[in-house]
């Protein structure tokens, strides 16, 4: 029996690994987290019964303790860390949304928990530093992300074969459109992703390329590749998730329909492969695969991304900068293109610093939010 703790349960992810293992006999819920969401989180509680839950707000860890008194309930960031080295527990699964996300997934590679991560910022954040602390630990990290799922699947233990990293790419709501195109888009076209049912964050990233900026510096430090054989192509169809091309000249692709239930349950189960599906692909149906190069538009912010992976605070830094900036848009005081500016403005303000722990990864985010909140003020 396998038994895991979720973290982020009530989020999209969260949600569907639940969904997930209604139909899987040999895994235990332990423990869930949340942060809000309080009703759906009661609901999750009465049918999994976990042994402990961690919410966000301590006032609504002890309104829930008088409700559920057999359970052990934690709050915050220390009670993230504390779920997320449980002993009763052999798998964490982090699908918390942005960067304090990272907290849980260093606790785990602590502990040398296994680790299913859906939150990218944990390996654009920590890079270097976690991929190290997961070695030194025995710590397996299992990628949750549609793309690097697909390429942990495409390598098969072929890696000292591998060439190249082909990342795809939706290309959003304004796939064929031109920056001067997008200079009124509102908040409500951005969040329209075509193919995906996606948080707002990850939904405006999608839509300006940060997302897959993020992933290239994913993939980097989850498959020990250097940025320079990671290319993206966009792929509107959404049906070929990743490829990986091989010194022989071979492309293994990954195919499914466009949903996070197939990565999920495949690191769940993991090495094995259950008979359960989430609907097959009918390519006949389909008819058409297509694949485009990417946009000197789209190029500004993936080279961005590529540079700023070469030092663990600059792209710890660009991160936070992108929420802020993200955030802004969302609560309307920015414009959509305004984003890419702050970003850009943002991250040549920012000075490294030598990252040899999380309080290092911690102040580098402070300053880079520091420094948005700065560029933000004197220009909008």
């Amino acid at each position: 029996m396998k038994k895991i703790s979720i973290l982020g349960s009530t989020g999209s992810v969260g949600s569907q690994a639940l969904d997930v293992i209604r139909n899987l006999e040999d895994v235990q819920v332990v423990s869930l987290s949340a942060g809000k969401n309080i009703s759906l989180l009661e609901e999750q509680i009465r049918e999994f019964s976990p042994k402990f839950v961690c919410v966000q707000d301590q006032n609504d860890s002890l309104i829930l303790s008088k409700k559920f008194k057999n359970i052990e309930f934690f709050h915050g960031i220390d009670g993230i860390c504390s779920v997320s080295k449980l002993k009763d527990c052999d798998l964490v699964l982090n699908a918390i949304s942005g960067f304090v996300g990272i907290y849980a997934s260093i606790s785990s590679a602590k502990e040398g928990k296994t680790l299913l991560l859906a939150n990218k910022e944990s390996v654009v954040c920590g890079s270097k530093f976690l991929m190290d602390l997961a070695k030194k630990n025995n710590c397996k990290i299992f990628p949750l992300d549609s793309e690097h799922n697909a390429i942990w699947q495409c390598i098969d233990g072929k890696e000292k074969y591998l060439n190249k990293i082909i990342l795809t790419a939706s290309g959003g709501p304004f796939f064929g459109m031109n920056k001067k195109d997008l200079k009124n888009v509102t908040v409500k076209q951005v969040l329209n992703h075509p193919t995906w049912k996606m948080g707002s964050v990850i939904s405006v990233n999608s839509a300006n390329m940060m997302n897959k900026g993020m992933e290239i510096i994913e993939a980097s430090y989850l498959f020990d590749v250097p940025v320079s054989k990671i290319n993206v192509l966009v792929h509107p169809q959404s049906i070929v998730h990743s490829m990986v091309e091989f010194v022989d000249g071979n492309i293994i692709s990954q195919m499914s329909n466009h949903s996070m239930k197939f990565p999920i349950q495949y690191a769940l189960t993991y090495p094995e492969r259950v008979n359960v599906s989430y609907g097959s692909l009918k390519l006949d149906e389909i008819c058409n695969l297509s694949f485009y190069s990417t946009t000197d538009d789209n190029n500004v912010i993936l080279n961005l991304c590529r540079n700023a992976s070469k030092d663990v605070s600059v792209s710890c830094a660009l991160n936070a900068i992108n929420e802020e900036a993200v955030n802004s848009f969302l609560r309307g005081n920015i414009s959509f293109l305004d984003i890419e500016r702050v970003v850009l403005e943002g991250i040549e303000k920012f000075v490294p610093i030598n990252v040899s722990s999380l309080e290092n990864i911690v102040e580098s985010d402070r300053i880079g939010r520091k420094i948005a909140k700065s560029v933000l003020s004197e220009r909008f």
